[in-house]
């Protein structure tokens, strides 16, 4: 075996075993970029940071959590064909996506950077996590699949090289612990840049963000991610939220966060909390969810509480997440809570929501109780 292929495949297998993804460079067109190797990340970043006159922007790739992760031109579902979006109605976006604030998928068309490397078939496999700097201090931090053609608007582009995941975490979560009222720009960003991490200290970065000591602001916005990118742990920590955390309003989110996990038994959990939980706003935000999530095991249970919870405006809201469900499942039911039910209240809420409906159906109803 040669010294070369020894000192190759030690190499990567480093690579492999820091995390650290050997990717491209995301296509930048409209900007200078510098190449610079990030070292110990924290001491490169603040030292890329309060050695910027200008505007500029710094970024770094790193391995992003699997599933489906389209994350160009803010996420919106566009399909790339030829290096041009294509929008959910067919037409044509733009040819990139725009760094700066207002470029949205509304960037004027710009040429596009050739392609680097080979052209991955399978999709990307990392991130472009990049970080607007002005005024010497951090003000947005976004993240985009390392694939999309991006436009910098102009400005200077300082990209780290060797970037290991849990440094970046590390960084975000600096970011998201120092700046809590920047929620807008930065926590946001920061917070869904670390659950898109595939990277185990992802997890315990999330976990400290939830813990009781954090602003509700800032705990709030964590359970979506929990339930959207951390799989089964996730979803656990979740769980463990609805039946420990003292703040309501954090509970409701780790509701939504449950309803948005693909683990197998996310919709069995959100029926118990539906029909077991104590806090009436938990109640009801899980019935909320199901019935944005439909099939029969929710509608079953909607249909219940509707008939049993002792509380009105929980009978109310799942009435409401009967009209959520696909029509001819929804609509029958309906019907039948404004035939049958007893509570005024209830009854009229269900009227509400058939007249919304257009419903033929509902139409023969409303002639019918008219006569």
């Amino acid at each position: 075996m040669s010294r070369a292929f020894v000192v190759l495949a030690a190499s990567l297998t480093a690579a492999v075993s820091t995390g650290v993804l050997l990717a491209q460079q995301p296509r930048i067109s409209n900007g200078r970029v510098t190449p610079q190797a990030a070292g110990s990340l924290s001491q490169t970043f603040q030292s890329a940071v309060a050695g910027q006159p200008d505007v500029a922007w710094i970024g770094y790739t790193v391995p992003v959590v699997d599933g489906e992760r389209n994350m160009c031109c803010s996420g919106s579902g566009n399909t790339w064909i030829s290096g041009t979006v294509i929008m959910s109605d067919g037409s044509a976006c733009c040819n990139m996506c725009g760094l700066e604030p207002g470029g949205g998928t509304n960037v004027r068309p710009q040429p596009i950077a050739p392609q680097q490397g080979p052209i991955k078939l399978e999709g990307a496999t990392g991130m472009a996590v990049l970080f607007r700097v002005a005024n010497k201090q951090v003000q947005r931090v976004r993240v985009f699949s390392e694939d999309c053609p991006l436009d910098a608007g102009g400005r200077d582009v300082i990209w780290l090289t060797g970037v290991r995941p849990a440094d970046s975490i590390a960084l975000l979560e600096s970011l998201v612990t120092a700046s809590p009222e920047r929620r807008d720009r930065i926590t946001d960003g920061a917070i869904s840049a670390i659950a898109l991490h595939a990277d185990v200290s992802a997890d315990a970065a999330l976990e400290r963000l939830l813990a009781t000591t954090r602003p509700t602001s800032v705990r709030a916005k964590v359970p979506f991610w929990l339930g959207n990118t951390r799989g089964r742990r996730g979803l656990d920590v979740l769980q463990r939220v609805l039946r420990e955390d003292p703040s309501s309003e954090v509970k409701k989110k780790a509701v939504f966060g449950i309803s948005q996990s693909k683990e197998p038994n996310a919709v069995d959990i959100l029926i118990d909390n539906a029909r077991h939980n104590a806090d009436t706003a938990v109640r009801g935000e899980a019935i909320f969810w199901l019935g944005q999530k439909a099939g029969s095991k929710a509608a079953s249970t909607i249909t219940e509480r509707v008939e049993q919870d002792p509380d009105t405006e929980v009978k109310k809201r799942a009435v409401f997440a009967l009209s959520q469900l696909p029509r001819d499942e929804g609509v029958p039911l309906l019907i039948k809570v404004a035939r049958t039910n007893s509570n005024p209240a209830v009854k009229k809420q269900a009227i509400f929501w058939l007249g919304q409906s257009k419903d033929p159906r509902a139409l023969d109803f409303f002639a019918e109780v008219l006569k």
